[in-house]
């Protein structure tokens, strides 16, 4: 990699260099006397000589695939325009993207002085667009980072481009706690968005953009302006960028500052919001905005900023307009914000809450709310009622966001039609009356309401056909799990165990049985193994398997939002073997073979992907001893969180054969496993619901005496 003398990297950049954790640095520095010495910053932040690190990497076969993303990265970090350049290089993106592809091939193999004349000349629309400082000189110095930018462009695309210098934006504000709306989240936040006959709004502002997300979900339903602000100057930049590549027919209009205390979009009143806002910010501008106007339902409270953001949604939306916000669950019960609470709904601003499953958004570990809020229209009659859905309630301990879509969907949709006539659903989605809320603690959570289930809304018939074919299911798991549990008798190895010639994953790779392929974090460019294939032209609507869905055996469950940006991603096929590649302490990793079904799926994340040439290697046979735990262990490294070196881990080798006998036993555990957790569910499934049919009167007891 070509680099100016003396370039300096941090452990950070270390650690993405190599592609492993910043703890594994830290042991590396610690326990190797040979790990270069620093060359300069601070004894608590040392910079190392990157050519030095890169040697050293290189001897231990711990350095990846030189990529363009690593090559681009590298420059930005070591280039003394920081986080100003990599601002500067955002209107090449656009301008770039503008071009046809062999307009844009050429670019880089471009002289110095031609391609900053290109630059200068090209970039000054874009440059108006994009929230930051503005007028780059694209001095001579630029040079090397718009070429190393245009070919990491070319071979990954516009987004992936823009997403990488936001990265080095970000990294200069020190900002934390910045956290993507899921693409499944932000689609049925939009989706939310659609009224009664279908239309969407065309105006749209997220005053708490991000790198614009939910944005572009409204741009994707029908949208056709797009406001957004974000406190943070890189995300508004990255957003900008974002939504003029992927909706290039809107009018895009993006701003950086704190929305709730310097309101750039002061005087717009949009059809919709959308939202995700910062949670648990006590410093809001509290004191500041004391006499706020847009205040309307009550002053928050110091330590209420959502509801702070729930006016200010509200105050920027047109009559009848609509507003979904992200919410964290306690909003909904806070004691000191219980008057706004009632006021919201006295008044019918508060049309519906949603509770998610856990894991549907950052935080992982809490269940998230869903508030569907409108501006009360002065000539329309006030509603009676808030639907309240527990979306939480129909999932299973899994997420699944299909089911999550529909539930949430169909309650909304059902009600919006007929708000009077809408009869809930069981233990999921009911019409509460207002005047049910307005009691002294306004609490809104929609289980506490939902799953005390009314005598009315249940029906017994429909109850005890549930019931009875949920029982039909729990009897057929039950009985594959017996079938499968019969084997008891193991022939024992003679005498001691088996021994074997092995060959490492590393060899195998080299002697061509073994093709090796993953989707590494910040780009979708594989650092080992064959290269990735072209990205199709039609993908929005592939799935792609994430490493719960191997972890749980179960449908992929993923979308392409769901991996790194960028353009290519690799594609599963039949009998691949897949392994997590990450862990916990005290877990095993897990091991996957694709079936058919699954052919074409993206592979996602933090997964690995083996490929057996099988005519020399099983690949039930290869997946059995490849997540053996003793191989693992020794292939993988760090404390809390532990990686695994694929190159490491070691195979037997044994006549194709022999394999075949291990492979079938292999696959018929993993089918014991399978069948255990479906039963387990079928369990849960059915014991729930009758266990609500009871208490509720719809169901009899058996046994003697009963009617």
């Amino acid at each position: 990699m070509n680099q100016q003398a003396g370039a300096l990297v941090t452990a950070a950049d270390i650690s993405r260099l190599a592609g492993v954790t910043r703890a594994t640095v830290s042991n590396w520095r610690r326990r190797h006397p040979d790990f270069p010495t620093p060359a300069g910053g601070t004894d608590s932040s040392p910079t190392y000589d990157l050519d030095a690190v890169r040697a050293w990497l290189s001897a231990r076969g711990q350095l990846p695939e030189d990529t363009p993303a690593d090559r681009l990265r590298t420059t930005l970090r070591t280039h003394p325009g920081g986080g100003e350049l990599a601002l500067d290089l955002l209107p090449v993106v656009l301008a770039a993207a503008r071009l046809d592809r062999s307009e844009s091939e050429a670019l880089p193999e471009l002289r110095d002085e031609p391609l900053l004349r290109w630059v200068r000349s090209a970039t000054d629309d874009g440059a108006r667009s994009i929230p930051g400082p503005k007028g780059a000189a694209y001095g001579p110095e630029a040079a090397g980072p718009v070429r190393s930018l245009l070919r990491y462009f070319v071979t990954d695309g516009a987004e992936a481009a823009a997403d990488v210098l936001a990265e080095r934006l970000l990294e200069d504000t020190g900002a934390t706690g910045t956290y993507l709306t899921p693409r499944p989240l932000a689609d049925l936040m939009a989706r939310l968005l659609t009224d009664s006959a279908g239309a969407f709004p065309k105006s749209v502002l997220d005053p708490a953009c991000g790198i614009g997300s939910l944005l572009a979900a409204a741009a994707s339903e029908g949208a056709t302006a797009l406001h957004g602000q974000d406190i943070l100057p890189a995300q508004a930049a990255q957003a900008a960028v974002r939504l003029l590549l992927r909706a290039p027919e809107a009018t895009v209009s993006v701003r950086a500052g704190d929305s709730l205390r310097s309101d750039t979009f002061e005087d717009l009143a949009a059809d919709a919001v959308l939202c995700n806002p910062p949670y648990g910010v006590r410093e809001w501008g509290h004191e500041d905005l004391a006499y706020d106007q847009r205040w309307a339902y009550g002053v928050p409270p110091k330590g209420e900023p959502e509801l702070a953001w729930v006016q200010h949604s509200l105050a920027h939306l047109v009559p009848g307009g609509r507003a979904v916000l992200l919410m964290p669950p306690a909003v909904a019960e806070r004691t000191a914000g219980r008057r706004i609470r009632a006021q919201l709904v006295r008044d019918g601003a508060l049309r519906a809450i949603v509770s998610l499953p856990q894991g549907a958004a950052t935080p992982l570990h809490i269940g998230l709310h869903l508030w569907v809020l409108e501006r009360p229209d002065p000539g329309a009659e006030p509603p009676g009622s808030v639907l309240l859905v527990d979306a939480a309630a129909s999932e299973n301990r899994k997420l699944d966001w299909a089911a999550v879509d529909n539930t949430v969907l169909s309650a909304w949709r059902t009600f919006l039609a007929d708000k009077d006539g809408f009869t809930g659903i069981p233990g999921i989605a009911e019409a509460v009356p207002i005047t049910d809320l307005l009691n002294e603690a306004v609490d809104l959570t929609p289980a506490r309401h939902v799953r005390t289930t009314s005598r009315q809304t249940l029906r017994p018939a429909l109850l005890a056909r549930q019931a009875s074919e949920l029982g039909g299911q729990l009897h057929q798991a039950a009985k594959d799990l017996s079938d499968l549990s019969t084997d008891s008798e193991w022939a024992p190895a003679d005498g001691l165990p088996r021994e074997w010639r092995t060959a490492t994953v590393a060899d195998l790779l080299r002697g061509g049985a073994l093709t090796l392929l993953r989707t590494p974090p910040g780009s979708r460019r594989t650092r080992s193994g064959e290269p990735l294939p072209k990205p199709e032209p039609e993908r929005a609507g592939r799935p792609t398997l994430t490493v719960r869905d191997v972890v749980k055996d179960r449908p992929a469950s993923g979308t392409e939002a769901d991996s790194p940006a960028g353009t290519a991603l690799p594609l599963i096929q039949t009998s691949d073997v897949l392994l997590t590649e990450m862990l916990r302490t005290g877990h095993s990793t897990v091991a996957r073979v694709v079936e058919p079904s699954e052919t074409g799926f993206f592979l996602g994340r933090h997964l690995l992907l083996f490929r057996p040439d099988q005519r020399r290697l099983d690949p039930w046979f290869l997946a059995g001893f490849l997540s053996a735990e003793q191989n693992v262990n020794a292939a993988a490294t760090g404390t809390s969180i532990v990686r695994v070196d694929p190159r490491r881990l070691r195979v037997p080798l044994l006549p194709l054969a022999e394999q075949q006998r291990y492979g079938a036993t292999f696959r018929r555990l993993h089918d014991l496993r399978t069948a255990a957790r479906r039963a387990d569910q079928a369990a849960e499934d059915v014991t729930r619901l009758l266990h609500t049919g009871l208490v509720g009167g719809a169901l009899l007891p058996r046994g003697p005496g009963s009617a």
